[in-house]
């Protein structure tokens, strides 16, 4: 059960009032959010629940958990998931060069310990209560799941690419998003003193369970359109030309209209921004676009995609941002 100390530290965590407070608090910390993903987080805070949050790689899900944590000044605390990845790694493991540690100490003090007992029976007795000792708290090592949990405050809890995890892992998770509990065999149940914010996130390259699903509120960040984008890129290149920044959002958003193996991410276009400022780029020009395309671009063969279509798109990017 928590103390009044914690419970008076939970009272300062300040969850958002409206959907607004959300969109605004987040743009604070330097993520513009769309009205979607103010209203699931908005949600996830009000309601207790988790958010599995889905989309393309470098959409922003991660992005968005910490920039949440930021805002809300809370602990963010990541659990990367991975093929493999089991009860130990993600909910805590015992500090077993500790325990080694006091084993040797009581071995030391064996005979203290015992004292005057006349049968193994009473001996074994005194001995059995110190084997508990050795699995107490005081000899876990939490990790992110149990840390979440253990957080006076709360904490912001991102389960990142829950879809690398496999489905055994997933199960487990289900006592934790649930109840926010989980058991330690040894010790007990341990419950979380605030309830984390937690957010999953997947590039969807496996279907979730339904278990899971039924749990989770539900976000999907797909690329954002012109309006968004050119926000999300002013907002994290501060200072960058008006008539760049259009040409460029509009070279970005026809380049993902082509038949790619891997569209560029929001976190490319700002990358490239970054790039083109760094030359000094005043107009999208063929020579620069590309000597810089791989910045956009990850696979040669969607490179090859892009260099037919170069001139026409930068007639359009050209043309959508009022530049002759």
């Amino acid at each position: 059960m928590p103390n009044k100390a914690d419970l008076k530290l939970a009272a300062q965590r300040l969850l958002p009032d409206s959907v607004e407070a959300v969109e605004v608090g987040l743009q604070a910390a330097g993520y513009i959010s769309s009205r979607a993903i103010a209203m699931a987080v908005y949600l996830a805070c009000q309601l207790q629940k988790p958010v599995v949050v889905e989309g393309p790689a470098g959409v922003g899900k991660t992005e968005l958990a910490k920039s949440l944590a930021q805002w809300l000044e809370l602990p963010l605390i990541r659990l990367q998931c991975y093929e493999g990845l089991d009860e130990a790694k993600a909910l805590y493991e015992w500090k077993y060069g500790k325990q080694l540690l006091y084993t040797q100490i009581l071995r030391e003090k064996i005979g203290s310990v015992i004292g005057d007992t006349d049968s193994l029976d009473a001996s074994l007795t005194k001995l059995r209560g110190f084997g508990d000792v050795f699995f107490s708290h005081d000899f876990l090592e939490p990790r992110p799941l149990l840390k979440a949990l253990e957080q006076p405050r709360g904490s912001v809890l991102l389960i990142d690419e829950i879809d690398k995890a496999d489905q055994e892992f997933e199960a487990f998770l289900l006592e934790v998003l649930s109840d926010y509990q989980v058991t330690v065999p040894e010790i007990g149940t341990v419950a979380a003193r605030v309830p984390p914010i937690v957010l999953l996130t997947s590039n969807s390259t496996r279907d979730l369970g339904d278990a899971l699903k039924r749990r989770c509120l539900h976000l999907h960040i797909d690329f954002p359109d012109a309006k968004l984008e050119s926000r999300i890129v002013s907002t994290r290149v501060p200072g960058i030309d008006e008539k760049l920044l259009a040409q460029l959002v509009s070279f970005v958003q026809q380049l993902r209209a082509l038949d790619l193996r891997k569209p560029p991410s929001v976190s490319e276009t700002i990358d490239w921004a970054r790039t083109l400022v760094l030359l000094h780029t005043a107009v999208l020009g063929d020579a620069v676009v590309r000597e810089t395309l791989n910045v956009l671009l990850k696979f040669e063969a969607d490179i090859a995609v892009a260099d037919k279509e170069i001139g026409n798109l930068l007639h359009r990017a050209r043309r959508d941002a009022g530049v002759a």
